[in-house]
């Protein structure tokens, strides 16, 4: 249990590593651009088109097309329940995807940053004003270019002591010991952490 638990360096290296694979793709799943694409052919609208992919992972969350690539994801950088990394990764994804829509460069830090933000839902505002940052109702592409790198250090801490918190509240841990990986049980796992909240809270955050 003990390598079981979560620490924010833990969650420090998932982030990364489920960043990374929502960027750069998992054998069978689209990447987070790929996935942009496909939905912004779909709507006359970038709104539109965020608010259907928002719609779409509450709906199915990792259930379709997740699952099948799965062989290329269950190689973790640490120890840390499969169920918890797979939420993250798709989540991830989700937000990464919202972002290209609305013009972002994900290749940045700091937009990278800003994903992990978002990951922490109603908290999001909070950490980006703990951190000085000025959230309106959105936050401006060339103003998260302007944000110094330690800045983008105390935001990224805060986003793993919040994510350490959050994923202990839930019990997921004690779910991801007895259940096998299936379909829907990632699919539960991501309802029961608030991905629409988490949706919404990227739609809102990068303008």
């Amino acid at each position: 249990m003990a390598k079981n638990k979560l620490t924010e360096s833990k969650i420090a290296q998932v982030l990364d590593w489920g960043y990374e694979k929502a960027v750069n793709g998992v054998l069978g799943t689209d990447t987070a651009m790929e996935l942009g694409d496909s939905y912004l052919k779909k709507y006359n609208s970038v709104d539109q088109a965020i608010d259907a992919l928002i719609r779409w992972q509450n709906a199915k969350g990792a259930t379709s097309g997740f699952v099948t690539g799965l062989g290329g994801l269950v190689t973790l950088p640490v120890a840390i329940p499969a169920n918890i990394a797979s939420v993250m990764y798709v989540q991830i994804r989700m937000i990464a995807a919202i972002a290209y829509m609305r013009g972002q460069d994900l290749q940045d830090d700091q937009v990278k940053t800003f994903v992990y933000v978002c990951l922490t839902g109603h908290a999001a505002t909070d950490i980006l004003k703990q951190a000085g940052v000025k959230v309106g109702n959105a936050v401006a592409r060339q103003a998260i270019k302007k944000i110094p790198g330690e800045v983008i250090k105390a935001i990224n801490k805060k986003v793993g002591t919040r994510l350490v918190t959050k994923f202990g509240e839930k019990g997921i841990i004690n779910l991801g010991k007895a259940v096998p990986l299936v379909g829907g049980i990632i699919g539960g796992t991501v309802d029961g952490i608030g991905t629409n909240t988490i949706g919404k809270t990227a739609k809102r955050i990068f303008s």
